[in-house]
């Protein structure tokens, strides 16, 4: 289950890179922030208050701090009175914005973490956001390996002990790039895009059976890994079974959800002596093609019903030369 994100370790990950000061202490460093957007209280300051989350963090810039100097103390102490008690998480003052005293107080008696920072109101913004992004999105754990092989990302998958991580092994080996092995952490950043990484203990490294725990970027150097890649392809590894029917054209694309993402997927069977690997480079050529708006098998099976439609026609006009007397 994913750790919920505090504002204190929003602090601590971004002091130095934001330049953040806090003003009180620790208090409001347990406050769990939900949402990944931000709020500049730009309406709310003017009285509207209809449509304001009080789940997000707000930042108040130069325009809103410039803003505050037109108004009466008495009307100062009041919108941030409500800003501050609405529920957020945490206040921000940015573009070198000073909080006011009274500001504080009112904080510290409601326990909400108040920071500066000397950074452009838009700059943080677009910063914290993608911080936000990464760090609030859906995410889950997949046990398999994830390569990047020629750009495509393939997520390995099958049940343990199958071979997922002597396949990426001789992949790593012949130049493509490890990402995670065993445990793959994916996260959502977007509607249609899924991002694999890897579990911060296992980090590039790989257990192989039979051998114990190898470091890929240590033995191979730091051109075999990457620290995450966009998950395209899932290839499932299974075992062979005569009974069973596997496809034999390829015309039509199946597809498995991860994290509500529709993400292709091949079921690879596997026995002894089939070269796994080579098959997972074609894999990830094919993925490529497809991108481009090459779909071989379809082609193929554009070219087939052509075929057949010519013989078809050629059986009709025999049959009509065969029952010409003339």
């Amino acid at each position: 289950m994913q750790e919920p994100l505090t504002v204190g370790k929003i602090y601590r990950d971004n002091q130095k890179a934001y330049k953040l000061k806090r003003h009180l202490k620790d208090i409001g460093f347990d406050q769990v922030v939900v949402s990944s957007k931000l709020n500049r209280p730009g309406l709310e300051l003017t009285g509207f208050w209809k449509y304001f989350d009080k789940s997000r963090i707000q930042i108040i810039g130069r325009k809103e701090h410039m803003y505050f100097k037109t108004l009466s103390l008495d009307d100062r102490k009041r919108i941030l009175q409500k800003l501050i008690t609405s529920g957020t998480p945490t206040i921000i003052f940015a573009h070198g914005a000073k909080p006011p005293d009274y500001a504080l107080e009112i904080a510290k008696e409601h326990r909400i973490a108040v920071f500066s920072t000397p950074m452009l109101t838009s700059n943080l913004i677009g910063q914290l956001m993608d911080y936000l992004d990464w760090n609030l999105a859906p995410s889950t754990i997949v046990h398999g390996s994830l390569v990047d092989v020629f750009g495509v990302g393939l997520l390995l998958t099958g049940r343990s002990g199958i071979g997922k991580s002597e396949v990426a092994l001789d992949l790593v080996e012949r130049g493509h790039r490890l990402v995670a092995d065993d445990i793959v952490k994916i996260i959502r950043r977007a509607d249609n895009v899924i991002i694999g990484t890897s579990n911060e203990l296992l980090e590039h490294h790989m257990e192989v059976r039979g051998l114990g725990i190898v470091d890929v970027r240590n033995l191979f150097g730091i051109q075999a890994v990457r620290q995450q890649k966009r998950v395209e392809v899932q290839v499932e590894l299974v075992e062979w079974d005569d009974n069973a029917s596997y496809e034999r054209i390829g015309a039509v694309d199946k597809h498995v959800k991860i994290l509500e993402v529709n993400t292709p997927i091949v079921k690879l069977p596997i026995y002894p002596g089939k070269n796994i690997t080579v098959i997972a480079e074609v894999i990830a050529m094919n993925h490529l093609l497809k991108f481009m708006g090459k779909n071989t098998a379809k082609d193929f099976e554009r070219k087939l019903a052509t075929q057949i439609r010519k013989k078809s026609q050629l059986s009709l006009l025999q049959q009509y030369l065969q029952k010409d007397f003339e």
